[in-house]
């Protein structure tokens, strides 16, 4: 009856530390979920974001490959918008709300102020190699690039500038504030709207109060079956302030000076427009000189 009573009790004992076993490891699990839950992930993803940039990237092919066939979904000359029009805003809009995550918790603002530099430096360089004329057609054999008329302003360059510009509001203008209600929010991000305000008013300003003058540039027009070929001097008449066409607006002359004519974009959307251009400019005179096949 011992032997019986003692098995039973070493029995019980075994039960009794198996419950307490799984009672610790049950108490051990808790622990780590609730570790885990209340660390931070490493990487957190904003899944609406990245579905909107990804049928942004799918819109951008769509009216790259059919707005030659689609018109109405092309860029618009000058005047208006189209479908085509909205690819640039989004992809800027996406650029804001990501900059609005990364820089949530600086923990050093100089090292993030650096790689933000190095980040738009990046985004510069290869705007410069992607649309700057370094890549040829496929039926053209020739390498390299003219210096003297690569683009220095495209689409990613643009980007890189606002990017930058964007990112240091962000790291070294933001309040500490907590945001519980939109007053906060806007007591938050009240030196960011101040920026705004002064970069808006100085593009309004200069857009419609600087003088455009008269400004001429010159094209190359080959004769078919010769070897002459004629420089054609145009002239725009302009003489206005306050214009928004594409021939005599502000922000056009700001780029002629700063940049170069030669520097500029020489297939532009406005050509497609329906009075032309030609109407405003008149040929002031033309020069013709012999030059080798090869110029």
């Amino acid at each position: 009856m011992r032997t019986k009573l003692t098995m039973y009790e070493a029995i019980k004992d075994n039960d009794d530390n198996d419950h307490q076993w799984r009672e610790k490891k049950d108490i051990e699990s808790a622990l780590q979920i609730s570790r885990s839950s209340s660390l931070p992930p490493d990487k957190e993803r904003l899944v609406s974001l990245d579905v909107f940039r990804g049928l942004t990237v799918a819109f951008m092919i769509l009216v790259d490959d059919v707005g030659g066939i689609l018109p109405s979904i092309n860029h618009s000359p000058w005047d208006g918008v189209t479908l085509a029009d909205f690819v640039m805003p989004f992809f800027l809009f996406i650029v804001g709300v990501s900059l609005a995550f990364a820089y949530k918790n600086l923990s050093c603002r100089f090292v993030a102020t650096r790689k933000a530099l190095i980040r738009s430096l990046k985004l510069l360089l290869l705007g410069l190699f992607l649309q700057g004329g370094f890549i040829h057609g496929l039926n053209n054999l020739t390498y390299g690039i003219d210096v003297e008329k690569i683009r220095l302003m495209g689409i990613l360059q643009r980007i890189a500038i606002a990017y930058l510009v964007v990112a240091l509001c962000e790291i070294w203008l933001k309040g500490n504030h907590n945001v519980s209600s939109e007053l906060s929010m806007i007591k938050k991000y009240r030196f960011h709207w101040v920026v705004a305000f002064v970069i808006t008013t100085i593009y309004l300003s200069l857009l419609y109060g600087l003088y455009v003058p008269d400004w001429e540039y010159q094209i190359l027009k080959e004769d078919q079956g010769s070897t002459l070929t004629t420089f054609l001097n145009l002239k725009v008449k302009c003489g206005v302030r306050g214009h928004t066409g594409p021939g005599c607006n502000a922000v056009g002359m700001l780029d002629r000076m700063f940049l170069g004519i030669q520097h500029l974009y020489r297939k532009p959307v406005y050509a497609r427009t329906k009075y032309k251009l030609s109407k405003q400019w008149a040929i002031t005179s033309r020069r013709s000189f012999l030059v080798s096949s090869a110029f």
